[in-house]
This record gives C-alpha cells, structure tokens and sequence, in this order.
C-alpha cells in the first residue's frame, strides 16, 4: 500500500512528512514571540483566524536557531493542535511503498531523535520525521 509523504528540506537535510497531518504550506512572517518559551518554539501566528505554535526546526534538531524574517513553514495538525514547521524548502508529494528502513549512517543526535526511518527516492535517501518528536524538540528541555 502507498502512502503519500511530502518532501521538505529540513536544516540541509531532505525529509518526509506524512502528507495525512499536512494542512497546507505557507509563507509566513509577523511572528510574535512567546516570552519564556522553550527555544525551539519560535512563536505564534495567525492563519485563517485561527492561532498556531511556529515550531523552529533548527532549534528543534539542535542545530542553532532560524533567523526572524519571512518563512515557509508547513502547517501540520498533531493531536488537534495547529503548529507551523519552519523549513528551508518544499519539493513534492510523493506516494511511497512499504515501510523505512533503518538509517545505515550516523546521524545526529537531533535527526536520531527525530527519525523514524529512511527511504530511498529517485536514488535519494529522505529521513522520515517523527512529527511528534519534532514538535516536543530537543529532550535536554525537560531537564
């Protein structure tokens, strides 16, 4: 059975995002800071009337943090919350068959985190996001 993904570029890596959460793909700007947030959430912003959690993916990996300024970000719906995941790029949706398999190199420990396989595309490797984990970002948080 094929399963429809959308490929993105996350941090200069391409992934996967299951195209089930996808609510649509947008330019944003006009963030507003959350005062004592965790570093990864880079703010809030109002699409369609509605309010929603601006997730940097940067920060999220572990990898630095993303610049103020206009974004794209993918709007993805996890457990009836609206939340916006900032990426470099959006390429396509693609069906997929099967499930990932395990990833044969080292990651880091952000992309271990947050990997849940890995599938081969047109002879590319895309890292499959645990959507989820992404939105928790990185567990030193908790501590």
């Amino acid at each position: 059975m094929q399963d429809l993904y959308l490929i993105v570029e996350i941090a200069g890596q391409q992934a996967l995002l299951p195209a089930a959460i996808v609510e649509s793909v947008v330019e944003i700007d006009d963030i507003a800071p959350v005062p004592c947030a965790p570093p990864h959430i880079f703010g809030l912003f109002a699409l369609r009337s509605r309010v929603l959690t601006v997730i940097d993916t940067l920060a999220a990996l572990g990898e630095g943090r993303s610049e103020p300024g206009e974004k794209q970000a993918v709007i993805v719906t996890v457990d009836g919350h609206l939340y916006g995941l900032l990426v470099d790029n959006v390429d396509d949706v693609v069906a997929l068959d099967g499930a990932p398999a395990k990833p044969r190199t080292r990651l880091s420990d952000g992309w271990m985190r947050i990997a849940q396989g890995i599938f081969e595309h047109e002879g590319q490797p895309l890292l499959l996001v645990d959507v989820g984990s992404l939105i928790a970002g990185p567990q030193d948080l908790a501590a």
